[in-house]
């Protein structure tokens, strides 16, 4: 990564490392008097010290042996005071435009939470950009004092252009060339359109074909014990959509790294509890397991990081060192990185994190350098996110276009007898159904059927500037007590979604989206009930971590006071139509199952 923390290689320093591990040089700085967690071995270390230089581990030794050797004033001394020292940790699989924050600002919440690494996956940027969206957020990762990779967005649009309107459409071709133009690029991302893989979609395959030929692993995404077979056989070596125990077996033993996805409890992204029964129950090994955040809005990062993910590992009946081997090594050596990350081996990398016992950061290091201390980030950090911070180009925020005219709610049917086809929500995961909701009389406005059967107006509107399409629908069962909800963030086109009990709260919502060039928020009677602008790409604020959690924190709460069951991450995914069993985009409503459109009415 290019910036101020940038480590040498490995290759330019070995004769430096050997002369320090060998007691001819002095170390830049020794961390003294620790437990090491030994992610090769599964075991905790006593009683050692670890020496630094040139932001590596030149060796692990006893406690005590700098001082036999060196005079202390040569080199900075660190007590670690018999606490852990761990590696840092590595997020196989993450999406930083969840978070709703540039790559630079996500650095300081995931180093307060020990994740020194992280792969992204930024197919949120790249429906929206194309490739330029990619090439912004890779500029912006390498200003970030974190190790940032990329597995390339592989699934631009989600579907062909008939079911939905996106502003990028990465070819095979693209596909190439951002693989050999971008080193950080070092696998594909989630493979979303499993149905297409798994009957041989040409262009599908050409995308993963092109992965294949450079030797990069090819991540996954997939539903259904049904297309196990037929997924694995296409060259997919990983899934974090793995949710429960025989399914995740099934995935293991057709060879796929499973991704173990931990979360807030109260939203859909907790899926380890019955996924890791496939290790406590039907006694499966590890060694091929990690676990990852996948999606975190900004709030939920700081509370919900990594670290938290290892932790609950450890509370459902895993070993500590296991554990937190599951969120590094396991991760360094899926994307075949571990000669430099995972572990507090000698040569590797000094990104390294202090717990208790309780396995609670207190400090981390990145690179040799402190980054975080006593739970607080340092003013060497601080200056870094201040200072040099990547700027989005104006262009970057001009990305929603919306058409002038537009119905944000259907014609009532000239029926006396119709059906309508609804959307509904299965709590808590994130998969939707077809309800059918009969109606058997004529009626002259919607209030009362909404009422009568507790749906909610959907409308879905082309932001992209293309075409200006939009299509209707009603979700049941989402409990908005009044006024309308809007976002920008309607996965994975991203193109407008809005929510709402009449239309002209509706039509104020999807205003203030194209006034604020992006962002989620609630109205009611033309007032502005509570809002996060997102102008970077309709996705992204430019403010610092903290600033857009605690905007986030506020959001959410409105949000549940709105009456909304479903979280509105999972109110975002509506439009994803490569999640089982029935959405909406832009075109209308999909059958998943079946990747065609369903009418509204029948």
């Amino acid at each position: 990564m290019i910036n101020r923390f940038s480590v040498p290689y490995l290759h330019d320093c070995t004769i430096h490392l050997s002369k320090v591990a060998s007691n001819l040089l002095e170390p830049d700085l020794v961390l003294h008097n620790a437990r090491i967690f030994s992610t090769y071995s599964d075991r905790i270390l006593e009683d050692k010290e670890i020496w630094i230089s040139k932001g590596r581990i030149a060796c692990v030794k006893p406690s005590g042996s700098s001082k036999k050797y060196f005079k202390q004033n040569d080199y900075s001394f660190y007590d670690i005071n018999n606490n852990i020292l761990a590696p840092g940790l590595i997020d196989p699989h993450m999406h930083i435009e969840s978070s709703m924050m540039t790559g630079c600002a996500y650095a300081e919440a995931a180093l307060l939470n020990g994740t020194t690494t992280i792969f992204c996956d930024s197919h949120e940027i790249g429906n929206i950009c194309d490739i330029e969206g990619i090439e912004w957020m890779i500029e912006d990762c390498r200003k970030a004092p974190l190790s940032i990779f990329l597995t390339l967005p592989s699934t631009i649009p989600a579907t062909n252009d008939s079911l939905e309107t996106a502003g990028g459409n990465l070819t095979a071709e693209k596909t190439a060339l951002l693989l050999d133009k971008w080193p950080e690029i070092l696998g594909l991302g989630e493979k979303m359109d499993f149905v297409s893989v798994c009957n041989g979609d040409e262009r599908s395959h050409n995308i993963i074909s092109e992965t294949l030929k450079r030797n990069l692993p090819v991540s996954g995404h997939v539903f259904g014990r049904e297309f196990v077979a037929a997924y694995a056989a296409s060259g997919i070596s990983d899934t974090h959509e793995a949710e429960e125990k025989m399914f995740t077996n099934d995935l293991l033993d057709a060879g796929l790294w499973i991704f173990l996805r931990g979360g807030n409890p109260s939203t859909p992204w907790n899926s380890m509890p019955e996924a890791i029964k496939t290790i406590l129950e039907l006694n499966a090994s590890a060694k091929r397991i990690c676990v990852c955040t996948d999606d975190r809005d900004a709030d939920d990062l700081f509370n919900f990081g990594l670290d938290w993910v290892v932790k609950q590992a450890v509370t459902l009946g895993i070993d500590k060192v296991t554990a937190w081997s599951m969120g590094s090594l396991h991760s360094a050596t899926r994307y075949n990185i571990d000669k430099d990350y995972g572990a507090l081996g000698h040569s590797r990398r000094a990104d390294i994190v202090m717990l208790n016992d309780n396995l609670d950061v207190i400090n981390t290091w990145y690179g040799g350098e402190l980054l975080v201390e006593d739970k607080k980030i340092t003013s060497l950090l601080d200056e870094q996110l201040e200072n040099s911070r990547f700027k989005y180009p104006s262009k970057a925020y001009q990305t929603v276009k919306l058409p002038n005219k537009i119905n944000f709610i259907p014609t009532i049917p000239d029926k006396n007898q119709f059906k309508i086809n609804s959307i509904k929500t299965q709590l808590p995961g994130i998969m939707t159904f077809k309800e059918v909701v009969y109606i058997n009389k004529k009626i002259n406005n919607w209030k009362e059927i909404l009422e009568d059967h507790n749906l909610c107006h959907l409308c879905v509107i082309e932001r992209h500037g293309q075409n200006g399409e939009f299509a209707h629908g009603f979700i049941k069962n989402f409990n908005l007590k009044k006024g309308a909800i809007a976002s920008s963030v309607g996965h994975d086109a991203h193109n407008i979604i809005v929510a709402g009990l009449n239309e002209s709260d509706m039509k104020y919502a999807t205003e203030i989206i194209r006034e604020f060039q992006g962002g989620v928020v609630i109205v009611n009677d033309g007032k502005i009930i509570s809002s996060l602008k997102l102008p970077i790409a309709g996705l992204l604020s430019d403010k610092r971590a903290n600033e857009v959690a605690k905007e986030n924190k506020d959001f959410k709460e409105a949000w549940i006071n709105s009456g909304c069951t479903l979280a509105y991450m999972g109110f975002n995914l509506l439009p994803l139509s490569v999640i089982p069993n029935f959405r909406i985009t832009n075109k209308g409503l999909i059958d998943v199952n079946t990747m065609k459109i369903v009418p509204l009415f029948e």
